[in-house]
Order: structure tokens, then sequence, then C-alpha cells
């Protein structure tokens, strides 16, 4: 008598793959970028100036429209005090007259005595000079050189820590198999070809 049945189990396959820790140095980096910037010479010159004023010079000769109008109002005024004045004289010898004095011809005869008295000036034209002003010159002189300026980037070295690493893998499932390793089963028994009767008197 065999076994007719036949049991295998496949056990579970598991692969582990496992990276150490590790601690990385980074190195750092330098840039440096250069900028120039140009100087110069710059030079500033003024020369003198001179300004001259001939207003009061041009005015005594050929005066402006203002002036004019300026002048005549004061000979306009001028005119009228001597107006008032004359008046005045002529009312007092009228007031302080005498029985059989002629006063009319004094009062007659006094525009030609101050025609007679009439003075002659001398007079120089332009009246006015020239008022004169000046400035000074003035020079100035700036020079610059030129100028280099260095820019430094500068990335700061690290350091970088890698953790462990566990990779677990199932590469073979657990399974259970059965197989049957018996002869075909006949029924009834008789049918089989090598079919013994069994002996029960024994």
């Amino acid at each position: 008598m065999y076994p007719l049945i036949e049991i295998k189990t496949v056990p579970i396959e598991i692969e582990m793959k496992t990276t150490n820790a590790t601690w990385e140095y980074r190195r750092g980096t330098a840039e440096m970028e250069i900028r120039r910037e140009k100087g110069g010479l710059k030079i500033n010159s003024r020369p003198i100036r001179v300004q001259m004023d001939t207003f009061e010079a041009r005015n005594s000769v050929s005066p402006t429209p203002m002036r004019s109008v300026e002048q005549s109002a004061q000979r306009g005024r001028q005119a009228a005090y001597e107006a008032t004045a004359a008046y005045a004289r002529h009312g007092k010898l009228l007031l302080n007259a005498k029985v059989g004095e002629d006063v009319v011809t004094q009062i007659a005869t006094e525009p030609q005595q101050e025609a007679m008295n009439v003075t002659v000036n001398l007079d120089f034209l332009p009246k006015g000079g020239v008022e004169m002003d000046w400035q000074a010159g003035e020079m100035q002189i700036r020079y610059e050189m030129d100028k280099l300026n260095f820019d430094w980037k500068v990335d700061n070295a690290s350091f970088e820590f890698v953790p462990a690493d566990i990779e677990i893998s199932v590469a073979q499932m657990p399974d259970v198999i059965i197989k049957y390793v018996g002869g075909p089963l006949y029924v009834p028994p008789s049918a089989d070809p090598d079919y013994q009767p069994v002996d029960v008197r024994a």
C-alpha cells in the first residue's frame, strides 16, 4: 500500500537590498564679475562777462516816451510854479499901488526884463555815463580715473546626509501543491483489470 496523495509546500522567497547611509560633501563654487566704469576729463570754462548799461546816456540824447512824459510833466509843474509866483507878485503890486503910480506899466514890462536876464548855460550830451560791471572768468577741471568693481558670488560648501535604504521584494509567494499519485479508481472495484479478491477466510 502506497500513498495516493503527495503534498508539497513552496516556501515564500524574499529578496532584501540594503543601501548604507552616507555623508556627502559638496564643494562650493565661486564666480567673479568685473564691471568697469569709465572715467574722463571734464573742463567747464566761462569767459569774462562785461555788462554795460547805457540807459541814462541814451535817455539824455533821445529820451524814451516815458522819460519824455516825465520831463514834460516836470516842465509843466515848473511853469505853473513860476506863473503862480508871477500872479502873486502882480497881486502884491496892485494891493500896494499908490495914487498916481503906474502899476500896469510895471506889470507889462516885467516879461521883457525877465527875457533880458536870461542866463545861457552850456551843457554836454550825453549827460549820463555808461555803467559798466564785469564778472571774472572761471574754469573748472575735473578728472576721474576708471573704476573696476569686483563682485564675488560664492556658493558655500555643504554636507548632505543620505540615510540608509532598505528595499524588500517578494520573489516567490508561498504555495501548497497537492498532487494525486495513485492509480485510477474503479467502481465497482472488480472492474479493475488487476483486481484481486480479498481473502477473508483467514
